[in-house]
């Protein structure tokens, strides 16, 4: 088990604003080594989802219901839910991109002694989160 003390941010992006562009600069910028998604709200205009089985693509105004996952310097795991006008609900894993339609209010929490990475696992065929304490690390790798 590893823990370690919390640090967040709060980010609000604008119309037409990329949520993946957004959080990839942010990451960046911040030098953000484990973080992770404490709370979204807002609208998007243009979302794209996999579920298990397909992409769906969604071109018109969506409320975000939820949106949680992880994110690091080498790639995120984000998940999403949104609404319609009619209340009808769609949910999946986030692809390529999320542009926000109105506003999208973000709560970004960091793990401070703590690094996430992606790294490839041969039981499911992708990459997934690796979780290192920063301590056990060397200078070049945190």
């Amino acid at each position: 088990m590893n823990s370690s003390a919390l640090t967040c941010y709060a980010l609000r992006l604008v119309p037409g604003e990329d949520i993946i562009k957004r959080l990839k600069l942010f990451l960046t910028e911040n030098n953000l080594k484990a973080a992770f998604i404490v709370s979204c709200v807002g609208s998007t205009k243009f979302t794209k989802l996999r579920t298990a089985n397909s992409t769906t693509t969604f071109s018109k105004p969506h409320e975000i219901v939820s949106l949680s996952g992880t994110l690091s310097q080498d790639g995120f795991h984000l998940h999403a839910s949104i609404s319609d006008e009619n209340s009808m609900v769609f949910g999946g894993h986030v692809m390529e991109v999320m542009e926000t339609y109105t506003t999208i209010e973000l709560v970004i929490g960091e793990l401070n002694s703590l690094k996430f990475t992606r790294e490839f696992d041969s039981n499911s065929g992708y990459k997934e989160l690796v979780i290192r304490n920063r301590e056990h690390l060397s200078t070049t790798d945190t």
